[in-house]
Order: C-alpha cells, then sequence, then structure tokens
C-alpha cells in the first residue's frame, strides 16, 4: 500500500495560504471565497492570473472620484 505522510501539517500550510488570498481578493472587490481556490492545483494559478491582469471592481468605483 502506497502511503503519504502529510499530517495536520498539510492543512495548516493550506489554511496560511488561502488567508492572505482571501483578504487580496476582498480587498480588490472581488468575492473572498475564491480564495479557495487555491485548494485546486491548476485553478490557483488561474486565480492569480485573473486577479493579477483583471479589472478590480474596487478600483471601478474609486475612478470616477479622482
Amino acid at each position: 500500500m502506497y502511503y503519504h505522510h502529510y499530517g495536520p501539517g498539510w492543512i495548516i500550510l493550506a489554511l496560511i495560504m488561502i488567508a492572505p488570498f482571501w483578504r487580496l481578493c476582498r480587498r480588490v472587490g472581488h468575492s473572498p471565497w475564491l480564495s479557495l481556490l487555491m485548494f485546486v492545483p491548476l485553478a490557483n494559478v488561474i486565480l492569480l492570473y485573473y486577479i493579477a491582469f483583471g479589472d478590480w471592481p474596487a478600483q471601478r468605483g474609486a475612478a470616477g472620484t479622482a
């Protein structure tokens, strides 16, 4: 039998990675629930590029006030 011993350290590391993406998504105006995509292997890279190069809803409201 093939067995990986990741233990609770893997879950703690995943939660540590989700916390900054939760705040980042909320800060730029997207749903913070998108940060749960960090658990999905290819979706996490796509989410990172989506946030980096996409339009931020939070900036759309600020652009009209300047």
